[in-house]
């Protein structure tokens, strides 16, 4: 599907120090506190399971896609990372996106009826059920977090041990995450965008 250059948007950087986070921050246009969360991520995700490979680039562009990094709507992320305000994605009650029927009581989303994505990455609650983690250490598995969610995210995308080295594992992960090929190209033009933006780590 989408071979052509897909090698930019794989792993691009091993474990860069704060100093590059805060420059590849400026460089990119990603809150440097989003950054944090999608570099901790990758490096977590490739430690317990080194052949996936995944990027912080592929993170981030995920996240950018889905929220504009936690800030769709306005909102932003606080220093320890969570959003000033909650993000929800539409109801999926078959009008124009997936009907979804509640999985979690409504705890997440706030609605018993119909599931929502909710959080930076946009997850729907019976995913977070199976990939949610606890990425900051503070007890808690929060998808309104943007470590915990990354670090989710990073999970999810790298589940079934796929290899994110290669185009076809790649690309298989992001249709995992959305069944869109316009999804697929979006989030393969931001993560192609942001490591040539940002560069390999010093």
């Amino acid at each position: 599907m989408l071979s052509s250059g897909m090698t930019t948007a794989v792993n691009v950087t091993r474990n860069p120090d704060a100093a590059w986070v805060f420059r590849a921050a400026g460089q990119t246009g990603i809150p440097e506190r989003a950054l944090r969360a999608y570099v901790a991520a990758a490096v977590s995700v490739n430690a317990s399971a080194p052949a996936c490979g995944i990027g912080w680039n592929t993170l981030a562009a995920v996240g950018f896609v889905e929220t504009a990094h936690g800030t769709y709507g306005g909102g932003s992320l606080t220093a320890s990372g969570q959003g000033s305000r909650p993000v929800m994605g539409p109801v999926l009650n078959g009008a124009g996106f997936a009907a979804i029927a509640d999985t979690d009581a409504g705890l997440l989303d706030g609605d018993a009826r119909w599931d929502r994505a909710v959080g930076p990455m946009q997850f729907i609650p019976s995913t977070w059920q199976l990939v949610g983690r606890d990425g900051n250490a503070d007890g808690t598995a929060d998808p309104f977090n943007i470590d915990d969610a990354a670090l989710g995210a990073a999970i999810y995308l790298c589940a079934g041990g796929r290899d994110l080295t290669t185009a076809e594992g790649w690309t298989d992960a992001i249709y995992a995450y959305n069944q869109s090929d316009a999804y697929i190209r979006k989030v393969h033009d931001e993560a192609r965008a942001y490591a040539a933006k940002a560069g390999a780590a010093g």
